[in-house]
């Protein structure tokens, strides 16, 4: 995916801020498996995926436990980092050789200092961020499984031919084998 449509999808930007922003991001590759962040470090940089899936997870002592998905177009930040500067909390990982645009959090700082249409693009980005987590607690609080799995195939059926099935159950809030009962279900 083009970087002038990633960042337009967010906000549509005037012509000169746009290219404000575009001038200090640069493209990024990572193979499958790297980690972008790492859980307890504050971490400086803000990505774009142009190609490519991650996840962000948490680990427990039983177990990692996935909470997000990205692909293409979505937006790859620690929020304890972007906003208080304070260690994350999430491991985030790429699940496939991943072809990225990388930003530097301070940079847009300076950006949003100096430019209120950059600014009002991060509002933006914020606002619809925000609404994805709130989404994504609501379906965990008050959905069943099925349900939840239903919503996954409807919003994001991609997944199901791109993640391992262990992180869709994770991400789902059920084990691997509740997955394989509800899939069989469905079918």
């Amino acid at each position: 995916m083009k970087l002038e449509d990633i960042l337009r999808s967010i906000y549509d930007l005037r012509d000169a801020s746009l290219n404000k922003l575009i001038e200090r991001i640069s493209p990024a590759r990572f193979p499958k498996g790297h980690r972008l962040f790492n859980t307890g470090k504050i971490e400086t940089d803000l990505y774009f995926i142009s190609k490519g899936m991650a996840r962000a997870f948490l680990n427990t002592e039983a177990h990692e436990i996935t909470f997000w998905f990205g692909k293409e177009g979505d937006t790859v930040l620690s929020y304890n980092s972007y906003i208080h500067n304070k260690p994350g909390y999430e491991t985030i990982e790429l699940l496939e050789d991943s072809e990225l645009y990388r930003l530097k959090t301070v940079d847009l700082m300076e950006l949003y200092n100096e430019d209120i249409h950059i600014s009002n693009w991060g509002r933006k980005l914020a606002e619809y961020e925000l609404v994805k987590t709130e989404e994504r607690l609501i379906s965990r609080q008050f959905k069943t499984a099925i349900e939840r799995y239903k919503e996954l195939i409807e919003r994001q059926p991609e997944l199901i031919q791109r993640v391992q099935l262990g992180y869709i159950a994770s991400y789902l809030g059920v084990s691997q084998v509740t997955l394989s009962r509800i899939r069989a279900e469905i079918k």
